[in-house]
């Protein structure tokens, strides 16, 4: 007859044979797959409960044990972790309760230390080391790398101690002699083999993720000749290929290489633009998918394929920035063009500031912003008719939902619109800041073409709008148009353009003004400029040359000099190239400057 351990046992072997892992069930449809893992996971469960109704017995610890790990890997295939984890928590605390030994601790990492010490010489040690793998797996599948790393002493000793011996019931000869051992559902070694080739790809993208090519390369290199399905060995050499790639970057960046980024781009557009294929799929039918554990946002981003249209972005502002602009023009027209035809095709009529364009093109600014890049383009192409057409096309979509005035508390990042506020895609902070910048680029237009009143104008328009943002102090309680000293590190991105749209249209007004001969109003602009925007360039020649003009030659001495000494900035990426110095409009000789001074100060 047999006894309660003996049926227990049976009963987990006759589960163990009727599962059927994915690759034996390839007439079998997903949801016939997804419903046999449910029941399956049901079956070892309710079994795991009559074997823990019982008080914990070492006796008995590889029948628990090897229910434990069935069932969590069940509830992990299903990716019910916490499910899992409970499990594996309350086996370890048996566990200890079967060797004599106290917990006296909640910390996880501790605990499995001190169970992995209170088995070491006991027959189920190696079963033991089945449910940390299990644990290895859970802390992969939420990404905890920093756990895994802690714990490394650990798992290093875990894929020595299996990868001598797996366990008898992963034997044929063991299994024909030992025929009531608890079986398992998925080979112990297999997995181990799994998750380190998994934690490597994993951590290895973190790491070329935080800039650290050279450090990642070795171990992905060793990774690649890890027992492993060839889809994995195949994400190693991938990213060993990234590694190598931010490698050349960084040179190519040390040299100033902007024109084979610019081809890079150029052929990565035209490949993305090509028939795509199916993509196979992830390496892998066992129980325990790859997929499980490749979930990291690291490996996400490194692995994902960018969208035609955000690499055409790309390639357009990178053209625009290294002088290039014509190139730029015809990529961003082509941009443009495609994103209507994609609206229209898949949402119908919207405003610009509300259309949710295709997923693939999430990564995209906000259509404004587009707009606007694509202006500033036009006109340093010598374009302006077309660059305002554009900025025209920006203010009749914004202007009906600018709110009233913009409040800025100065200890938040956030703003807060107020007055019959019209939030809509990015909220009133941003409605100023696209429409201000609109009418920017339009007063370059007019100096463009030297329509200096019309220029005038248009700059007005843009300083107007931008005093009706307010900072509000919470100290004093009131408000001002004059944020306090750190409020450009709390406002962050925003801030600073608002105070370069305020310093650069103080500017092109003041600019405008000295061409219509109003030396006092040019002079009270620019200066206004340069305090709101020291390191502007343009605004401090032309407030020299008032001042010059004005009779006060010592004082424009003195503002030359200072323009001259500040460092060259030329058009970067970390500020949208709207709100950068205007490559075009009336410009000053340096040389001839220089030769007033001369004559001023003879050597």
């Amino acid at each position: 007859m047999l006894s309660l351990l003996d049926k227990w046992v049976q009963e987990n072997n006759e589960l163990a044979n009727n599962f059927k892992l994915p690759e034996a069930q390839e007439a079998t449809s997903p949801d016939q797959n997804r419903t046999n893992l449910r029941q399956s996971c049901s079956e070892f469960h309710k079994l795991l409960r009559k074997i823990q109704g019982i008080p914990p017995d070492a006796g008995h610890a590889e029948l628990e044990l090897s229910v434990v790990y069935n069932a969590s890997v069940c509830f992990i295939a299903q990716s019910q972790i916490v499910e899992a984890e409970l499990l594996l928590q309350q086996a370890t605390e048996r566990v200890l309760q079967m060797t004599g030994d106290d917990p006296d601790t909640s910390d996880p990492l501790v605990l499995w230390r001190t169970v992995l010490k209170s088995v070491r010489k006991t027959a189920f040690h190696h079963h033991v080391l089945y449910l940390l793998s299990l644990q290895w797996a859970i802390w992969l599948t939420n990404s905890y790398l920093k756990t895994i790393r802690d714990f490394q002493e650990e798992i290093s000793a875990l894929l020595e101690t299996l990868s001598g011996k797996v366990g008898d019931d992963c034997r044929n000869e063991t299994k024909a002699k030992f025929p009531d051992v608890p079986k398992l559902i998925t080979d112990p070694r297999r997995l181990v083999e799994l998750l380190q080739i998994c934690t490597i790809i994993t951590q290895g993208a973190e790491r070329l993720s935080e800039g650290w090519s050279s450090e990642v390369l070795s171990d992905l290199q060793a990774a690649s000749t890890l027992p492993a399905a060839r889809a994995l060995v195949a994400y190693t050499h991938l990213l060993s290929g990234a590694c190598l790639a931010h490698m050349s970057i960084l040179i190519y960046r040390q040299l100033k290489n902007s024109q084979a980024e610019i081809q890079t781009l150029r052929i990565l557009h035209s490949i993305l633009l090509l028939p795509s294929s199916s993509e196979p799929a992830m390496a892998g039918t066992h129980l325990l998918s790859p997929s499980l554990f490749l979930r990291s946002q690291s490996l996400s981003s490194l692995l994902s394929v960018p969208s035609a249209l955000s690499v055409l972005h790309s390639l357009a502002l990178k053209c625009v920035l290294h002088s290039r602009a014509s190139e730029g023009v015809e990529h961003y027209l082509d941009l443009l063009a495609a994103l209507h035809s994609e609206d229209q095709h898949r949402i119908g009529a919207k405003t610009m500031t509300d259309t949710q364009v295709h997923a693939e093109v999430s990564t995209l600014p906000k259509l404004p912003r587009l707009y606007l890049e694509a202006g500033a383009a036009l006109l340093m192409a010598q374009r302006p008719a077309d660059c305002m057409a554009l900025c025209s096309e920006v203010i009749s979509t914004t202007q009906d939902l600018l709110p009233q005035k913009v409040v800025l508390d100065e200890s938040e990042t956030n703003a807060a619109a107020t007055e019959d506020v019209k939030e809509e895609g990015e909220g009133g902070l941003a409605m100023f800041l696209w429409t201000a910048a609109a009418y920017l680029l339009q007063g370059h237009c007019f100096t463009h073409m030297k329509d200096w009143k019309q220029a005038v104008t248009h700059y007005t328009r843009c300083i107007n709008l931008l005093v009706k943002v307010h900072y509000k102090n919470k100290v004093a309680g009131f408000q001002t148009q004059i944020p306090s000293a750190d409020t450009d590190v709390q406002q962050g991105g925003d801030f600073c353009i608002l105070q370069r749209l305020k310093g650069l249209s103080f500017a092109g007004r003041g600019i405008s003004f000295t061409q219509m001969d109003r030396m006092k109003e040019a002079l009270r602009d620019l200066q206004h400029s340069l305090q709101v925007l020291p390191e502007g360039v343009g605004a401090g020649l032309w407030c020299g040359e008032v001042l010059w003009r004005l009779s006060r030659r010592c004082d424009a001495a003195a503002c030359w000099e200072k323009t001259w000494s500040l460092p060259t900035q030329p058009l970067t990426e970390t500020l949208p190239v709207y709100v950068q110095e205007p490559q075009t409009g009336p410009l000053l000789d340096s040389t001839e400057l220089r030769h007033r001074l001369h004559e001023l100060h003879p050597v």
